[in-house]
């Protein structure tokens, strides 16, 4: 609309600047505003207010955030903005709005591919006075919590949802026209099918984007203004940007955030999916291609999301196919001969921007390039609220909470949380339901509802998509099902759990975590259960290697296979990286003459990985040993493996702990005193002592054919009479002595005697 001057404004209404509202409110059908509107307007909170850009639409005032207290802004939720036909930045004018009772509202799904069915008194429920105008597209929602609203606000927030997911409807005609709002004698119908929407901006916005702020800024600058306001760029003399790439792992939101920008810079957008473009004929994928860009020029503003563009422009060098060859000089031409000043921007999406011609990557082609990457914490907490805006969840259930133990998930892994969090809620009303009858019954669906259980259960069965080719169990090992290794949980308590939960202390004291530990000890000791116990603690993905996983025969096989694992530790990070018996993966170099080369290839690339170029923050490799003089000394340096950790025999207590821990489930006679079984078990590994158990168990069964009542002391005698201590004295003396050795042979330079000593040698050889 055109932009009045303040005295020009008619009275009873207000000139205010779209801003976005908080994710948590999209759909909710309130607009806050600052008290001065609310003075100027003489309205209170509640009421209807009528908004107008391009076209009016309605909504529910509500008091402003405190930081838009002193702005003339009105917030908009993405359904609103589409309404009203304006963006972020635009001015709106806001009225007072008179609304009256509707006899009969008329609501069908706002998208093509979705059918309703069901009664209509639950949106009835839902849209209770809350104002509407034919043509507005509307929204379903649950009962998260919204905070600073009116009661009144809040009631209507807290009527049961429609469904288990945001239902987006359109408003097909109301009875009387104009501003209406639904009171108990309100007719509703609800039709089946879609009805061609008057806009399609409502569907996909920068609300249904979540954990983007900073991409969604940088993208509205590279697309928005260009389309919207071209003459800024004419008036700089300068061309607009022509092309965006957006990379980033799979599941991101690459192509939904391509939509978005689409919708709300109110573009035409075509849409080309790689592979679809490739014809059979000769020359017919270049055609096909320039029909999409010249249909595009005659449609401006217009923008060309080019889906998955890795797959038809690939390095032209390294690749055999004429066809992608001719293709990729044909979009390069395209690009470059886009009319200057045209309202036409390109953007493309991959998650392997290495295999793209470079030509393509260039100023003037794709000129900026944006990194889409893993949401952080509070990103997942907005993923998290977009995904489960519709859903009826219990008191229970608390957004943050989930939102920290989803390290390393993207949107797509978010999305597939909420949906078998609905299934498992489901599943607990199923014995209700009556598979015969046609309809669900109106009281079961307001019972189904959410729960923090379900989510805990939904947990264990979503991973991280980076993580589904080295997926583990969870680890269910806490600290409380170790017995006898205070000092060892100590140590990795503040070495891995406090610098993984709360990093902020090391920046202030600007020094950084440790990146590794060695937990070295006679076998049995415990020493892969701290590692579990390690990954549950901290709440961070565990990723498990063998030294028999990363080990190939194939040359250079064996050092990518490890690049692979640290380059997936840092894109699900916080993540705890255990490598069992790690003496046989990285042994000392130059240890003997028919040591094999691809040993000290692999240790070179761990070194390389662990203090290189490439930071390793918020991911912790722990390595397990029993021999750990066979240990590669490179290695045990700080920077590398920081701290060494010796996890000897448990004392006499720690003994007791375990003993406890194994016979928890057993039931004992009278007569088993633990703390003495614990005296005689000198030396006795945790495994020594779950044998124990074991065999006083057995024993039990042995001596009551079968069907013990309690197992006894004597029991317990005769189990430790069949076993033995796998730690000796010897064994204890050579690993204390080991202690102080490790770090003395770290600072060696014992690699550049073995070297000289090599070089000599090959000399004498040359000279016979």
């Amino acid at each position: 609309m055109a932009e009045d001057d303040a005295g020009k404004i008619e009275a009873g209404t207000v000139r205010l600047q779209v801003a976005a509202a908080r994710q948590e409110e999209s759909g909710r059908g309130i607009v806050r505003m600052p008290r001065s509107a609310f003075q100027a307007l003489g309205v209170t909170e509640g009421d209807a207010v009528e908004i107008e850009g391009k076209r009016v639409t309605v909504a529910q005032a509500a008091t402003a955030y405190d930081e838009d207290e002193a702005l003339d802004v009105i917030r908009l939720d993405g359904l609103q903005r589409g309404n009203a036909e304006t963006s972020s930045g635009e001015h709106v004018m806001v009225r007072r709005a008179e609304s009256k009772s509707a006899t009969r509202v008329v609501f069908a799904p706002a998208r093509r591919e979705m059918r309703l069915q069901g009664p209509t008194e639950a949106l009835k429920r839902v849209f209770f006075g809350k104002p509407l105008m034919t043509g507005d597209l509307v929204a379903t929602h649950g009962q998260q919590p919204v905070q600073n609203v009116p009661p009144e606000v809040r009631r209507m927030f807290n009527a049961p949802a429609y469904a288990l997911t945001q239902i987006r409807l359109q408003v097909v005609s109301t009875s009387p026209k104009g501003i209406v709002q639904i009171d108990e004698n309100t007719e509703i119908e609800l039709r089946a099918e879609f009805e061609e929407p008057r806009d399609a901006r409502g569907l996909i916005n920068y609300d249904d984007v979540g954990g983007m702020e900073d991409t969604i800024k940088a993208l509205r600058e590279m697309v928005e203004l260009p389309l919207r306001y071209p003459e800024l760029f004419t008036r700089l003399g300068v061309d607009p940007p022509k092309g965006v790439l957006l990379h980033g792992p799979p599941g991101t939101g690459k192509t939904r955030l391509a939509q978005a920008v689409a919708n709300e810079s109110d573009a035409e957008f075509f849409s080309i999916a790689g592979p679809e473009i490739m014809g059979s004929a000769y020359g017919e994928s270049e055609k096909r291609l320039r029909e999409v860009f010249e249909e595009a020029e005659r449609s401006q503003p217009a923008i060309i999301f080019i889906d998955e563009i890795d797959s038809i422009t690939p390095k032209r060098e390294q690749t055999q196919g004429e066809a992608e060859k001719r293709l990729v000089a044909q979009l390069l031409t395209l690009m470059d001969g886009l009319q200057a000043r045209a309202n036409l921007v390109v953007i493309a999406a991959t998650n392997r921007p290495d295999a793209i011609d470079e030509a393509l990557r260039r100023p003037g082609r794709f000129d900026r390039e944006i990194v889409i990457g893993v949401p952080d914490e509070s990103g997942r907490r907005e993923i998290l609220a977009i995904h489960t805006r519709g859903m009826p969840m219990g008191d229970g259930v608390d957004l943050m909470e989930l939102s920290r133990s989803t390290h390393g998930f993207v949107g797509a892994d978010l999305a597939a949380l909420a949906r078998e969090a609905a299934i498992e809620a489901v599943r607990r009303i199923m014995p209700k339901i009556d598979l015969d009858a046609q309809e669900i019954p109106a009281e079961v669906l307001d019972e189904l509802c959410v729960e923090r259980g379900d989510f805990r259960e939904a947990l264990k069965r979503v991973q991280p998509s980076a993580m589904r080719e080295v997926m583990v169990q969870a680890p269910t090992v806490g600290w409380s099902d170790l017995g006898g290794l205070d000092e060892a949980i100590n140590k990795l308590k503040e070495g891995v759990e406090l610098p993984l939960k709360n990093p902020q202390a090391f920046d202030r004291l600007g020094i950084r975590p440790a990146k590794g530990f060695l937990l070295y000890g006679p076998p049995g000791t415990g020493k892969t259960l701290l590692a579990k116990a390690v990954a549950k603690e901290a709440e961070a993905n565990f990723i498990s290697m063998k030294s028999s996983d990363l080990l190939s025969k194939w040359f250079g096989e064996s050092e990518q296979q490890i690049a692979r694992m640290f380059a997936r530790a840092r894109a699900v990070a916080p993540c705890v990286i255990f490598i069992d018996e790690i003496d046989s993966l990285v042994p000392a170099r130059g240890s003997g003459a028919g040591e094999p080369q691809v040993t000290a290839r692999v240790v070179n690339t761990i070194l390389a990985e662990m203090d290189g170029m490439e930071d390793l923050s918020s991911i912790v490799v722990i390595g397990a040993t029993n021999r750990p003089t066979l240990v590669d000394p490179a290695l045990l340096r700080p920077g590398r493996f920081d701290e060494l950790v010796y996890v000897g025999a448990p004392d006499a207590k720690g003994r007791e702990h375990i003993l406890k821990i194994h016979t928890a489930n057993m039931p004992l006679a009278g007569d088993v005193d633990l703390s003495t079984i614990a005296e005689k078990a000198e030396r006795f590994t945790g495994a020594d002592l779950e044998d124990v158990v074991r065999r006083a168990g057995l024993n039990a069964i042995r001596r009551s054919d079968g069907a013990p009542d309690v197992v006894t002391a004597a029991d317990f005698a005769e189990a430790l009479d069949d076993s033995r201590a796998t730690v000796t004295a010897k064994m204890e003396s050579e690993y204390s002595k080991m202690k102080g050795e490790l770090k003395r042979r770290a600072a060696e330079v014992r690699p550049i005697g073995f070297l000289t000593e090599g070089m000599v040698e090959s000399t004498r050889d040359q000279k016979h």
